[in-house]
């Protein structure tokens, strides 16, 4: 297990749609594994492959908090089947657009279709903070950021900034 970098706005691999994941094997287990440490040390409750630029269908979530017991969860391939009608707004952020919080409606309850590390179907229903992490990280694998549900305003500025960021790094 290793802890890899995260890739940052303005990096175009995060607008990429993932690939769907065909097998489950060694290579993908432990690409899981890094993105679990890698997650815990940034620290964050959830990761995308593509935010660690491999555009595979892999999410990791841990909605827990402080000293609670982990509850890792990792899904393949997955995809929301069900969303609920009631919306929720609360403030997000991630891990690819470091140091940035804005409020983002989203479904309150979600249910996912997903395989596991055993390549075994599940689904699961999740509302609160898990739902939230779920619908985002899914997301990035549509190559979706949480920004794209901004006003056209906001989100142009926070590009503006990662870019300039961006650009000021490569030069200096």
């Amino acid at each position: 297990m290793s802890i890899r970098p995260i890739l940052v706005l303005p990096d175009k691999r995060l607008r990429l749609v993932c690939e769907p994941v065909k097998h489950i094997d060694d290579h993908i287990r432990a690409l899981v594994a890094d993105m679990f440490e890698t997650m815990y040390a940034a620290p964050g409750v959830g990761l995308a492959a593509i935010q660690l630029g491999v555009p595979k269908r892999v999410v990791i979530v841990d909605a827990t908090r402080g000293d609670e017991e982990k509850h890792p969860l990792t899904l393949v391939n997955p995809e929301i089947v069900w969303a609920s009608e009631e919306q929720a707004i609360h403030e997000e952020g991630c891990l690819s657009i470091p140091d940035y919080l804005d409020e983002v409606e989203r479904a309150e309850r979600v249910k996912v279709r997903f395989l596991d590390l055993q390549d075994v179907n599940q689904e699961i229903e999740a509302d609160g903070l898990l739902a939230r992490v779920v619908q985002h990280e899914i997301d990035h694998t549509n190559g979706v950021l949480f920004i794209d549900h901004l006003s056209k305003l906001k989100r142009s500025r926070v590009i503006k900034k990662f870019s300039k960021a961006a650009k000021r790094e490569a030069v200096g």
